[in-house]
């Protein structure tokens, strides 16, 4: 009998050989799992895996990123667009290349979006010791820098043998395309064994289909929860990532339809119904719409879909006052089923939903609940008209009048990728989401910098859609340097570019925490220290065209509509600057969110804000 088949390959090359044969499944369609790999080279990747990616180049593409944690933000985007049935792989150097993916580690597992990282690490043989950019720990001498990353992945080896990789492999790939599971994956690579040698078994490398699994819910868990919403009178759907991640929309709207629950939405949740649907809400929390958070306050059921209720959805535990609230959660994780208490459906949210759907058949909410809700929803459409109206074209736009205008171009295919500042609470207000995908935020981690980054990997994931990036001037200063990415690859993202001068949300929070607003302010130094001077001469939109963009500037509300269509249209980068006039957001927060004050100051600003926090804190409540 003849020996089993093998190949001989360095470990880097085995690696990107398996990576390319990977696929997975749903719905009997296929999904090739690592699209691709973006990567930065430099010492500890460039002779292992840059080499073994120039070998098998056409069967794993390649991105040249900028910055390590900007290609993860795009891996993710990437993850994000295709419901987490397709991912990228994220390559770096040692040293501070590795530790630059942290961040973007710790984004991709706060939102359970599936990427590959791969960052190259110090000799495991020592051979070289202390190696150029190693840290030397006195008692761990297997210590890395990598293993900064233990705690923001969901799974991490560090490759010390080329034969290593045959289970680790596989184990990675087993996280990445599980549901319930996901999140970042590190594979630490070091860079001697990224060379090695191996006769590496053909079966490695043979396309290999992982099916991702729609489990049904158990019919105890079932029975419960149709006997939960048949007894409550005032039930609310909070709808979560989930049910886009699941393709649940149909299901969700099916169950509407049946039974006239109404629908509100996280920020990731957003558009799991249609703008205008009438049982949807909008957005919930700190930052949803009025209508949301009354009908929150009241629900004697809050049924969750696919949400971890994060502190700015359940307004840090203020929101949900009925006295005899309970909670039913559906979700792909029995981790986030079981949060406040809840009766739980542990299953995926399309077959959840569909089941719900037809054990409740003949059950809807009285009359009076619709009217109420629809009677809300329309007061709420009319803010959002007041909100978005600008009644003279010549002037100079506020921030939702510069999303009113966007308002008025997107198409239902658009997508709009925004994640920190300001904006996303007047996104989450007051955003007309017209698909499933068009509502792109990343708020799970609020991370600066995301949107640029995310908008090239929406636009490899969908090419011939518009994709929109919209960044306020803090975020752009945190990482602009994707630009050149896009350009390099033509891609043809929008960036709207808004110019306030300042931090706007973390202004306004910090004026409501007895901060002052404190460096908050782009603007000169003053001789008593503070920052309130003039504005400083910075031009973020010379900074974008420098990178390669082309760049349009709108002064007044008229410019800005025909600098938004023309940038639609356009076929290269294209970034329409605008600079903002006050007010800096759109309608004051229908719902707290906790940011502990100061007990004691000698301020006055500070005590009259601790005053107000315990007013406030005094309505949080346990669900137990």
């Amino acid at each position: 009998m003849s020996a089993a088949a093998t190949r001989r390959l360095t470990t880097a090359q085995a690696l990107v050989r398996f990576l390319a044969a990977q696929y997975t499944e749903r719905d009997g369609v296929r999904h090739r799992l690592i699209a691709g790999t973006w990567g930065i080279f430099g010492h500890g990747n460039v002779a292992g895996l840059g080499q073994a990616l120039v070998e098998y180049r056409e069967a794993m593409p390649y991105h040249q990123g900028r910055n390590e944690q900007a290609m993860v933000h795009a891996a993710v985007g990437h993850a994000r667009h295709l419901n987490r049935l397709s991912a990228q792989a994220v390559t770096t150097s040692i040293g501070p290349g590795a530790t630059n993916l942290v961040t973007g580690a710790a984004l991709a597992t706060i939102n359970r979006l599936p990427v590959l990282l791969l960052p190259g690490d110090y000799f495991a043989s020592h051979a070289a010791d202390p190696l150029l950019q190693q840290l030397e720990h006195p008692v761990e001498a297997d210590v890395s820098v990598n293993d900064a990353l233990r705690p923001v992945s969901r799974y991490f080896d560090r490759i010390t043998r080329p034969e290593a990789l045959l289970t680790s492999a596989l184990n990675a790939v087993r996280v990445l395309s599980d549901p319930a599971e996901t999140g970042a994956v590190t594979l630490a690579l070091p860079q001697d064994v990224q060379a090695q040698a191996y006769d590496w078994p053909e079966e490695f490398f043979a396309d290999r289909v992982w099916r991702v699994r729609r489990p049904a819910p158990d019919p105890a868990e079932l029975a419960e929860a149709v006997r939960a919403i048949r007894a409550a009178a005032r039930p609310l759907i909070v709808a979560g990532g989930g049910v886009h991640h699941s393709e649940a929309e149909p299901a969700l709207k099916a169950l509407v339809d049946a039974t006239g629950i109404p629908v509100t939405s996280t920020q990731a949740g957003k558009g799991a119904l249609r703008h205008d649907h009438p049982a949807d809400l909008g957005g919930i929390g700190h930052t949803g719409t009025a209508v949301s958070d009354a009908l929150a306050r009241t629900a004697d059921l809050v049924i969750g879909v696919g949400t971890r209720y994060s502190d700015f959805t359940t307004a840090s535990g203020t929101l949900f006052q009925h006295p005899g609230v309970r909670f039913l959660n559906l979700n792909i994780t029995a981790f986030d089923a079981h949060k406040l208490a809840a009766d739980t459906l542990v299953c995926d949210a399309r077959s959840g939903l569909a089941a719900l759907t037809d054990a409740l058949a003949g059950h809807r909410v009285d009359a009076a609940y619709e009217t109420e809700y629809r009677t809300g929803r329309a007061r709420w459409e009319e803010a959002v008209e007041e909100a978005f109206r600008a009644d003279d074209d010549s002037a100079v736009p506020t921030q939702t009048q510069v999303l009113g205008a966007l308002d008025t171009v997107v198409g239902d295919e658009d997508v709009v990728i925004n994640a920190a500042g300001s904006l996303p609470g007047d996104l989450h207000k007051l955003w007309r989401a017209r698909s499933p995908r068009q509502y792109h935020l990343e708020y799970g981690y609020s991370c600066m910098g995301y949107e640029i980054p995310a908008a090239l990997g929406v636009q490899q994931a969908a090419p011939d859609t518009p994709v929109w990036a919209l960044v306020g001037d803090g975020t752009y200063l945190m990482n602009p340097t994707e630009i050149v990415t896009a350009v390099q690859e033509n891609l043809p993202v929008k960036l709207v570019l808004v110019q306030n001068h300042g931090y706007a949300s973390i202004g306004g929070l910090s004026e409501s925490v007895g901060a002052e607003r404190f460096g908050t302010d782009y603007r000169h130094r003053v001789a008593d220290g503070s920052f309130t001077g003039a504005p400083l001469p910075v031009d973020l939109a010379a900074n974008a065209a420098s990178l390669g963009m082309d760049v349009l500037r709108a002064k007044t509300v008229r410019e800005l509509r025909e600098a938004l269509s023309t940038a639609r249209a356009a076929t290269r980068p294209t970034c329409v600057y605008v600079e903002t006039a006050p007010p800096g957001t759109a309608l004051p927060a229908e719902a707290w969110w906790d940011v502990p004050v100061a007990e004691v100051s000698a301020r006055e600003a500070a005590t009259e804000a601790r005053a107000a926090y315990e007013r406030a804190v005094a309505d949080r409540r346990r669900h137990l």
